[in-house]
């Protein structure tokens, strides 16, 4: 992803605040692991993306596209109807920390060209 333009910024905020979401939605989750009949949520946002310039979206068809908290269907329920496990919240959260460092790297790389750039004019 080229973080030069203004677009790219945008998109990096949103992966961002789609992370800082993420870990919402899987401390919720944590704290309901054992709520009888609590179904497992998760965001998806990357994947949407993804699918979406898979189709060939432009970055400025993909401005208005949202993360979405979704519940999980995939993961099998216990007993009391609850789909939590503590290990697969504890790997989402690490997951997620890793891809907001790297948003968060790629966004201060951004600006670090700019203040180059705008030292380098004077």
């Amino acid at each position: 992803m080229d973080a030069g333009t203004p677009g790219n910024v945008d998109l990096l905020m949103r992966l961002m605040s789609a992370s800082t979401e993420r870990a919402r939605v899987a401390s919720s989750n944590i704290a309901n692991a054992s709520t009888p009949g609590y179904r497992r949520q998760v965001v998806q946002f990357e994947n949407i993306l993804r699918d979406r310039i898979a189709e060939g979206a432009t970055l400025e068809d993909l401005a208005g596209i949202q993360p979405a908290v979704v519940e999980d269907t995939l993961t099998p329920s216990k007993p009391d109807g609850n789909n939590v496990t503590l290990e697969l919240e504890i790997n989402t959260e690490r997951q997620n920390r890793l891809l907001y460092e790297t948003y968060a790297a790629l966004l201060q790389s951004h600006f670090d060209m700019i203040e180059t750039s705008i030292q380098s004019g004077r």
